[in-house]
């Protein structure tokens, strides 16, 4: 035993035998602690994965969901801005004001039969819009606005079918109309009539 450790003790370290070369107690505690503390370290490297894949997962979601938010809460937003604005084009209809402080006012569906060449019974309905040259005069013309029906009456009794043919006939009326509404009204009470409906039965 005396003769091995004294060749042992001539032999370098690094050409013994590992094998051979008997592991003190201290020795082998370590090599086990030094083990499992590999061990240790693999675990906690997959778990470190584990986290990090789980924290990316988590961060898209949020950055999907905050995306989504901002988009329908635009949405809204876009939404309200076009039924006020829905609100405010409707007023004009209503005789009130519109835009750039322009009045509408409307004027009551008119039927009227048309003369025709064949003897066939056919009939024009017309719906229109008057503008007032002034907003102030708006109640006036509302008051009026019988006579100015009784002036269409004639004028729309005397078309006839072939009259009411192309863009040009609508163009034709309107100018028409507006003479007689101002020849009602009085001269530049009326500066633009709207032709809503011109429908031929």
């Amino acid at each position: 035993m005396a003769r091995d450790e004294q060749f042992l003790a001539q032999v370098p370290p690094n050409e013994r035998d590992p094998v051979a070369e008997p592991q003190s107690d201290s020795e082998s505690d370590s090599a086990e602690s030094a083990a499992e503390d590999g061990a240790v370290p693999a675990k906690k490297s997959r778990f470190n994965k584990k986290m990090i894949v789980i924290g990316g997962a988590v961060v898209l979601l949020l950055i999907i969901g905050g995306v989504l938010a901002a988009m329908f809460l635009f949405k809204g937003e876009a939404k309200g801005e076009e039924a006020a604005a829905g609100e405010h084009a409707a007023a004009p209809a209503e005789g009130g004001h519109g835009e750039a402080g322009a009045t509408y006012i409307d004027a009551p569906a008119m039927v009227v039969n048309l003369r025709g060449a064949d003897g066939t019974a056919r009939f024009l309905k017309i719906r229109f819009t008057l503008v007032p040259e002034s907003a102030g005069k708006v109640e006036e013309i509302k008051a009026k606005l019988p006579a100015v029906v009784d002036a269409f009456q004639p004028f729309l009794r005397e078309l006839r079918p072939e009259d009411l043919a192309g863009s040009a006939a609508v163009f034709r009326i309107k100018e028409e109309m507006l003479v007689r509404a101002n020849g009602a009204l009085g001269p530049g009470e009326i500066k633009d009539i709207l032709i809503q409906d011109l429908i031929q039965q």
